[in-house]
């Protein structure tokens, strides 16, 4: 049997490969190692929002299996968990690549009013 390609965008897909790609940043993201302290907070709070909700969402997936039959919840397990897993992974990732950044930027910080309080000794 030939597989029927779809003739239209899906955006579906598209969210799940957006969803799953760690390199991928949000609209107006931008390059950590480019960023202002104030813009890396910024995006590290935005993270941190999005996988606190990613992680209730699978939560709830998952109590929610507890209740379906076997062949249901087999399925959930196929194509609902995988693309919520890898969506958290992504933002997990890009969390952490903002933490690194304000730690970068607010030691680079601390470390120059300290040299700067220093070298007044």
């Amino acid at each position: 049997m030939k597989k029927v390609q779809p003739t239209e965008a899906r955006p579906d897909v598209d969210a799940a490969v957006r969803g799953g790609d760690w390199s991928q940043p949000m609209d107006g993201e931008g390059a950590p190692e480019l960023s202002t302290l104030k813009q890396a907070m910024y995006w590290r709070q935005i993270y941190a929002e999005i996988l606190a909700m990613e992680e209730k969402v699978l939560a709830r997936i998952r109590q929610l299996m507890d209740t379906q039959s076997e062949t249901a919840r087999r399925e959930v397990e196929l194509t609902n968990v995988p693309v919520v897993v890898a969506q958290a992974e992504r933002f997990r990732q890009r969390l952490g690549y903002w933490d690194a950044r304000v730690a970068q930027l607010d030691g680079n910080s601390n470390h120059h009013q300290g040299a700067s309080n220093h070298s007044k000794l």
